[in-house]
């Protein structure tokens, strides 16, 4: 069944349908690659995007994956070049796409869903999602804590602007760092710009998901409780949170 564009995001949550009008005005969206216009109808069959971001505006139930990505698997819903997939080690389901990106030579926790407006949410800049990393650096001693704080106090000047952890914490032979932003590698290029170019780059946490147990490879379906605390960090009890991260030091520290 067919309906207006409009209609169909504010329907599907994106915004009000006054906003949505303003994004399709903006040329922020777009069906089927091409920037859509005000009236125009869509379907089911058609590819919607706010931003670039996939939006799912069906019916069918939605699913959500949490993965440990390995290294070497490139983070995309198609590769020119034959690399290996995420979608390789994911089962087969119609619509399933990773949420944002974790580059080649990193490895850690990735979702992907079928929810593409679960995916606006956590990509776009405005929602400020916190992403959690665990970074092995080269050299011969780890970052100082003058360095943690470079990462921290928004004087590292980056070729695309300042950048600023919202915390950077000492590790063995590294260092955790938490972002409030998701630039391109944009903890590998921190770090090299104090002096520390990163030789491993895990992420362990995303909002208030940990990555848990999952071992190199594994995924689960993300159940209620999981997407509560993906979306809302606070309401996860301290105590739940200081375990984890008990966990986190104990098993990467």
């Amino acid at each position: 069944m067919s309906e207006r564009l409009q209609k169909r995001l504010a329907r599907a949550g994106v915004a009000s349908r006054r906003a949505v009008e303003d994004m399709i005005t903006a040329g922020r969206v777009t069906v089927n690659g091409e920037v859509a216009v005000l009236g125009r109808t869509v379907t089911d069959a058609d590819d919607i995007r706010v931003d670039g971001q996939l939006v799912e505006t069906t019916s069918a139930p939605k699913v959500t994956y949490m993965l440990y990505k390995p290294r070497g698997y490139v983070t995309t819903a198609r590769d020119e070049y034959g690399r290996k997939n995420v979608l390789d080690a994911m089962p087969r389901v119609p619509g399933l796409h990773p949420v944002g990106r974790l580059d080649r030579d990193s490895e850690g926790l990735l979702l992907l869903t079928t929810d593409g407006n679960l995916t606006l949410t956590l990509t776009h800049p405005r929602y400020g999602h916190e992403k959690a990393y665990r970074a092995w650096t080269d050299g011969p001693h780890a970052p100082t804590p003058e360095d943690l704080e470079r990462l921290t106090d928004g004087t590292l000047e980056l070729e695309d602007g300042t950048a600023r952890a919202v915390q950077a914490l000492p590790a063995r032979d590294g260092a955790f760092v938490v972002l409030g932003e998701g630039r391109n590698r944009q903890v590998r290029r921190m770090l090299e710009a104090t002096g520390h170019p990163v030789t491993r780059l895990l992420r362990y946490r995303v909002g208030g998901l940990w990555l848990g147990n999952l071992e190199v490879g594994e995924y689960r379906e993300l159940e209620d409780r999981d997407l509560r605390d993906l979306l809302n960090p606070t309401s996860t009890p301290p105590a739940v949170w200081d375990r984890q991260w008990e966990r986190i030091q104990k098993r990467w520290g």
